[in-house]
């Protein structure tokens, strides 16, 4: 596997991924926008030239928001996504961010406990944030040393 910048080239995978991983997937035009976005950095896991997990962050001033994270059905429990979070910190690290927050449902179990087994802490809850089927969003946040 390997872990990469998204490119143009990466933009329809990482849509198709979207509508199969969510019930409120970001349309392709929002994902490519993402490329032009001087705030956003979005990594993707390939393996054998396809895109089987992607991450995508904002950074503003020194705090960074995870926007999206998501693994191929067929590739999870691979440690794909504890991989990308990695990498997405060790970068946001070098480019001077302290801090990454997160939002997620509040039924996800196995995200919950990879988040946990990663450092995340709750920061908050934030009532309906999900729909599709609507439900609260618990707030997760990890800070490191720059």
């Amino acid at each position: 596997m390997i872990i990469t910048n998204m490119n143009d080239g990466h933009v329809s995978q990482v849509a198709q991924l979207e509508k199969l991983c969510f019930s409120d997937p970001w349309s392709e035009n929002s994902i490519a926008s993402e490329l032009e976005n001087p705030l956003a950095l979005w990594l993707v896991a390939e393996k054998n030239g396809a895109v089987v997990g992607y991450v995508g962050s904002q950074t503003v001033m020194d705090e960074t928001d995870m926007m999206n994270i998501a693994v191929h059905p067929d590739h999870r429990r691979q440690g794909i996504a504890e991989a990308l979070i990695e990498a997405l910190i060790a970068v946001l690290k070098r480019k001077g961010s302290y801090c990454l927050t997160l939002e997620v449902r509040a039924s996800n179990e196995n995200a919950r406990r990879l988040y946990e087994k990663l450092g995340f802490c709750q920061a908050g809850i934030r009532k309906n944030y999900y729909r599709n089927p609507r439900e609260d969003a618990i707030i997760l946040r990890k800070e490191w040393n720059t």
